[in-house]
Formats: C-alpha cells, structure tokens, sequence
C-alpha cells in the first residue's frame, strides 16, 4: 500500500514537472516573438512610436483575446478542450515560420489602421494560441483534485515570460539573423505542441475528464463587485510600469534598453507573488506604504539631474509596489473553477493600465502626469497596515484618532508648500527638513487611507511638483509621442534652449546679432559645418541637400540662395515648435520656404527621385535609442540610391552610450567607399559654451571626392586639429549591420551605462 502510494506521489509530481514545462515553454515563446517581430517589422513601418503604440495594443489584444478563448473553452470536459486547442495548434502553425505579411501599403491617413492589420496578419493566429496556453494548462492541472494548488503555476508562466524577455537582446539578437530565429522560434513551437498533447494525455482519463458543472457547489462565481476589485489592481500595476518607463526615461536618465527593466520586474513581481513564499510577500506588503511615499513623492519631478540614484529608486518602488499589489491580487484569487475568469479579467486590467498610460496620457496631458496619477492609484489599492499604531499606544477612541490623523495631514501640506517654495535651493535650504516631516507623518498615517494618499501628495508637489505643475501653464511645453519638449530662456546667457524631456534638443542666441550663429553639434569647425560651408565648391551654386533631424532648424542657416534644401522629420511637433519665430527663428531667418517631409527618414526617402541629392545629412543618431532601422545595408543603400554618383553622405554619430564608428566603418568596407572622420571639440574652443563637442563620418562612393571634401586626410589621432577629418578604420571581426541581423550589444559603451555618466547636451 505504502509502495503504491509513493508511485501516486512520484507520478503526480512527474506530470507537475510537466506542467511547468509547458507552461514556461509557451510563455518564454510568446515574450520572444514579440521583440522578434519588432525588428521584422521596422524596415517597413519605420520607428515612429505610434508605431510600437500600435504593436503593444496588438499584442495586449490578442492576450486578452487568448485568456478570453482559454475561459470559453472551459465550459466543456477536458478531453474536448485539449482536441480543440490542438487543433488551433496546428492550425495556427500554417503561419510559421515567423515573417511579415505580404499585404498592400496604407493608403495616406490609414496607417493607425493599417499597422495593427499587417501584425494580426502576421503573427495573429499563432500569438493567440500560445497566449492561451497559460489559463488552460492551468485549468487542466487543476482539473485532478489531487493536483493542488494551480496558481503557482503562474508564477512559472512569468518566469518563462522573463527568461523570453531577457534572452532576445541579450542572447537571440546578438547571435542570430532574424532567418534563423524564425526557424528556431519554429523548432521550439514544434516541442510546445507536443508538451500540450502530453499534458492532454495526463489528463485524458479518471477525474479530469468530468465537465466543469460537475465540480463541487460551494464554489461561487465571483462579485461584480470583487470582479471590478481585481480589474483595478491589475490596471495600475500594468500601468505603472509603462509611466515608469516613460518617466525615467523622459525626465530622468535615458539609457539604452531601460524598457527592459520596469518590464522584467513587472514580471518577477508575479513569479514572487504567486509563489508559495508568503513571508517574502508579506515583507513586501509591510515595505510598499514606506518605500511608495519615498520614491513616488518624487513622481511629479521633471529635473532629475539624470542621476542613476533617482533612476534606481523608481524603479525600486515599481518593483515593491507591484509585488504588494500582486500579492494583493493572489490573495483575492477565486476557486480554481474560476480560474480562467480570474486570469481574464487580469488580461482586462492590464490592457486597461495600458491604453491609460501608452494612448490616452500623451493624448491628454503636456508631460508624463500618468505617471504620478498612477503613484496615488496605488497607494488607494495597497493594503495599508498600520506601521506604527500610535492611536492604539495612546488608548485613543476612533474619532479623535482621525481627527489626530487629519491634522498631521495639514503638517504635511504646509510642508510641501514651504518646500516647494524653497526648492531651488533645497540642498542648501530648508526643504530637506521638510520633506523629513512628511515622511515621517506619512509613517504615522498609513492606517488611514485618505490621510496617507493626502501626505503622498503633499510629498509630490513639495519634491518639484509644483515646479512641474506651474510650466504646464505657461503654454511652454508640449507633448507628442515622441516625448515632451519644454521651450526656457536663459537671460543671463541670452539663449534659448529647446529640452526634450531633461536632454536639450536645441539652442538659440537670443542676441540679434548672433541668432543665426549654428550652435550645439553644428558649429563651422563641427564635420556637418566644414562641409556645408563648401557646399556651392563642391556641388555648385544650386547644390540639392536633404537634412533628416530638424530639431530647432540650427541648420538651416547654412543654406545659401539658389540651394535646393530638403528635411525629414519625424515628429510633426518639432516642426511646429521650429516654424514658430516666437520659439527659434533659424527656419523663419534662414530658409523659411524649405519643404519639411513628415515621416520615417528611410521610408520617406525611399520615395524620392533617384539621384537627387548631392549632400545627405542623417542626424538620428544622438539619443539613447538610436534608430537601427537607419544604419542596416538596405538603409545605406537607400540613401545611396538618392545621392547623386558623386554625392557626399554626413551621418552624425555623437552618442553617449554607442560607439556607432565600427558599424559605418564596416559599411564602407562592405561596399568600397572611402570614410572619414571628423571629431570637433565644441566647447573647448567656444568662449560662449554654446558649442557641443560632436563627431560627423563622412562617406562617398569614390576616394577623389573623399579627397575633395577632405582637403587631403590628416593623419591625427582623433582628428582634432583644426579642419582635420581622419580615415575611418574597421574593427576586425565586426559583422555589418542589415535588415536580417544588427545587434547594439557589440558597440554598447559599457563604462557609461553601469556609471550612468550623463549626456553631453544633444540637439538633433
């Protein structure tokens, strides 16, 4: 009897192991394609994030769709589900291996229509099948009484999520092209829908096999009421972690694949909190009140100093708040016969904080105040323990303890305001006492819900708040999908500065004398300077130029009558903050009449004559998220084909994170062309300090026209003497970049990202 019990034990743990198996095979798959297919689809769709706004909503979609399929399916016997869903297996695998759907162009106006067509198309059929598999093997483990508790398994399915995540660009990316990583995507599709038919069979026959309406009847559906509970505490979670994002992001420090942390412990926060560790949960539960007034107060900041300090302790609280709020939700979770309707409505919830965060804030708001709406929101949904149960101590009755609570709530006001009022100098002042204070009447306030969100408050609008609230007034900020820009001047210097987010975008002299002075990147001795100034010698006086990067139009004040000047840009804002002479004038002094091309640079340029530039400048290339799409082959091979034969390609490389010289270098190699280097000091030479240190590569399709541009290379170190361009050398080993393959890992700056070291003011 003994010896059959232990084989029932040793069998049913053999079928969990296969269980898990499953279900981290499918959820690592479905985070793996997602990035995949980003990079398929970015020749085509070009980078614009209303693009990948699109793209996200697709893929919230088709989960939702998937936890909506796997919830339908559970109204029939276990046998018939898993014939069903095999079937949709197989079905969904005539649109493998992985690719893009071979479907016509949009029509002008159609492309926020278009965009999710071409993706559902795409990938549609097999995204929803695997999104599905989580809530069902679920449903399927749980359908053996003796099985236990399902919902450990989704802190597997998050693990698997996080593994999917990390393994692309760390692993996948760098070492495969996109040929092979469809066909491995394939292979491990193959072994998902052969873990789902063995699963199937461990639960063909016995007790699994009996219809859902044969579970026991003391198993209630779930309230509207506590349906509606679960959906917000999905939401903010969700939420949170794309405001955070975009808040670190925007505002704080831009670092490359910054988006891949607040989303892997959006995911670890589930594998913690649907785990068996509830001591771990409950530390986080009794740590989030604290560490939430700490590192949501500074929600409201839009002037981080781009301190890695202030980056990690919002990504901190984003961690700790959505491990309090999942354990939160896992405490709420219904019976396992309600399982699928659970893991429905958390789909719902998170496609809710989604839409909030990604569409509908920057439709709305001038700067990212999702972002602290969303701090608030948690702290309305988070169990708030009474830390420090004072009230209690003192043998106080409920009433005169509220009222005792309300009145530390007004300290806190008045501590917010006077340190607001002391802000721009709090380091010296006062307002590190204050912001003390309401930490501490945050501390004792947490047993009362209102009180502690109205310190959290508080803590917001004294911690720069306030500050950010009042230039939402002054008509001097906007906001589009592409990030917030905010317009100041600086009298003392007598300039005007264009921010995109902390990062300046642009910068004016304000003196009338000196206004039409190209400053930050593009000075006369910068490599886009010594070239555009010798335009008319090197292409005559009617010389076809094509600029992509407007920023505040600092270029246009090389053109010279009887130029032919063409711009991309892709953000119809900055176009309209450079065509406003109350804001910069170079486009409205310099060259008002030249035509601005809207859109994708690759894409738009693609569309225009052959050979009908003689100077290309692509200036894409400063940010932290450099545009890969622009530097593959095909790209190159696009502007190559809108130069003239002897036309001179500029590409800006300054960037403080990639070292961007190995991919150009391998490029001209790959194709025969001569390139050179151009690195100016900027500011080391400039008394006014409105002069950027850059670096600009030239390339052209002969080594004579190199020649004449160049003047005859000097062969300097780093090409700093004055006019200097020196040859652009490859790095041995180095794999040029194309559509099917490019990975950023290999010229990654590794010293800056892990010291945080700040960017050299940027104007693109």
């Amino acid at each position: 009897m003994a010896d059959a019990s232990g084989g029932d034990r040793r069998t049913r743990t053999a079928r969990r192991g296969l269980f898990v198996a499953t279900i981290l095979v499918g959820s690592f798959l479905l985070f793996l394609v997602q990035p995949m297919v980003a990079r398929m689809v970015l020749p085509r769709l070009g980078g614009a994030p209303a693009v990948w706004n699109s793209a996200m909503l697709v893929y919230q979609a088709l989960l939702l769709g998937g936890y909506a399929y796997a919830h339908w399916l559970g109204r029939f016997a276990v046998r018939r589900q898993a014939v069903i869903h095999l079937a949709l297996l197989l079905l969904a695998a005539f649109w493998l291996p992985i690719g893009i759907a071979n479907i016509g162009s949009a029509a002008a106006g159609q492309e926020a229509l278009w965009v999710p067509l071409l993706l559902t198309a795409s990938i549609g059929p097999v995204f929803f099948v695997v999104a599905a598999q989580a809530p069902l093997m679920q449903r399927w483990f749980a359908a053996d009484r003796g099985a236990g508790d399902p919902y450990y398994l989704y802190a597997a399915s998050n693990l698997g999520s996080f593994a999917g995540l990390i393994s692309y660009p760390a692993l996948v990316e760098p070492a495969l092209p996109l040929a092979a990583q469809s066909w491995g995507w394939t292979a491990s599709y193959a072994l998902l829908v052969a873990l789902v038919a063995a699963t199937a069979a461990a639960r063909w026959h016995g007790a699994a096999a009996m219809r859902p309406t044969d579970a026991p009847a003391d198993e209630p559906r779930p309230t509207l009421r506590r349906q509606l509970h679960w959906l917000l505490i999905a939401a903010v979670p969700s939420g949170l972690m794309l405001s955070t994002t975009t808040h670190l992001t925007t505002d704080i420090v831009a670092m490359p694949l910054l988006w891949v942390l607040p989303l892997g412990l959006y995911l670890l926060s589930f594998v913690i909190a649907f785990s068996t560790a509830d001591r771990l949960v409950q530390l986080f539960t009794f740590i989030a009140p604290p560490v939430l007034l700490a590192a949501g107060g500074l929600a409201l900041l839009s002037s981080g100093g781009g301190t890695m300090i202030i980056a990690i302790t919002g990504l901190a609280m984003l961690f700790v708040v959505a491990v309090a709020l999942h354990g939160y939700l896992y405490h709420l979770r219904p019976a396992p016969r309600h399982l699928t309707l659970f893991y429905l409505i958390m789909s719902a919830g998170g496609v809710l904080g989604g839409l909030f965060a990604a569409l509908f804030a920057p439709l709305v708001f001038d700067w990212v105040y999702e972002h602290p709406i969303l701090v608030l929101a948690a702290g309305l949904l988070l169990p708030l323990p009474a830390l420090l149960p004072w009230d209690k101590w003192l043998g106080l009755a409920p009433r005169p303890g509220r009222l005792a609570a309300a009145l530390l709530a007004l300290v806190a006001v008045y501590a917010a305001f006077a340190m607001a009022a002391d802000w721009n100098g709090w380091l010296e002042g006062m307002a590190l006492f204050w912001a003390g204070t309401i930490l501490v009447v945050g501390l004792l306030v947490t047993g009362w819900r209102w009180a502690y969100v109205a310190t959290l408050a508080a803590m917001m609008l004294g911690v720069g708040g306030w500050s950010t609230i009042q230039e939402s007034f002054t008509g001097d900020r906007v906001r589009s999908y592409f990030g917030v820009y905010t317009v100041t001047d600086d009298p003392y210097r007598q300039e005007r500065r264009l921010a995109h987010g902390t990062t300046l975008h642009g910068l004016q002299r304000t003196d009338p004398g000196q206004r039409r002075q190209p400053t930050t990147y593009y000075g006369h001795q910068s490599g886009v300077g010594l070239t555009l100034d010798r335009a008319a010698d090197l292409a005559g006086p009617h010389a076809a130029i094509g600029i992509v990067g407007l920023g505040a139009g600092t270029l246009a004040c090389y053109r010279e009558p009887g130029q032919d000047w063409t711009i991309f840009e892709i953000d119809p804002v900055m176009v309209d903050i450079a065509r406003d002479p109350r804001k910069f004038t170079f486009l409205s002094d310099c060259a008002g009449d030249t035509p601005i091309v809207l859109g994708d640079a690759r894409l738009q340029i693609a569309k225009q004559p052959a050979g009908r530039f003689d100077i290309l400048v692509i200036d894409a290339f400063s940010s932290d998220a450099i545009p890969l799409h622009l530097l593959t082959a095909e790209a190159i091979g696009v502007y190559a084909r809108a130069l003239k034969p002897d036309g001179i390609l500029l590409i800006h490389i300054s960037n403080r994170f990639f070292d961007l010289e190995p991919v150009l270098a391998a490029e001209a190699k790959a194709r025969g062309w001569s390139a050179a280097l151009r690195s100016d000091p900027g500011g080391a030479t400039d008394v006014t300090n409105a002069l950027t240190g850059s670096n600009w590569v030239a390339l052209t399709a002969t080594g004579a026209r190199m020649k004449e541009l160049t003047d005859g290379l000097v062969p300097h170190e780093r090409g700093y003497d004055d006019g200097a361009w020196v040859p652009l050398e490859a790095r041995p080993g180095f794999s040029r970049w194309t559509d099917d393959y490019a990975s950023t890992l290999p010229i990654l700056l590794w010293k800056h990202v892990i010291g945080g070291r700040q960017a050299e003011e940027e104007d693109e």
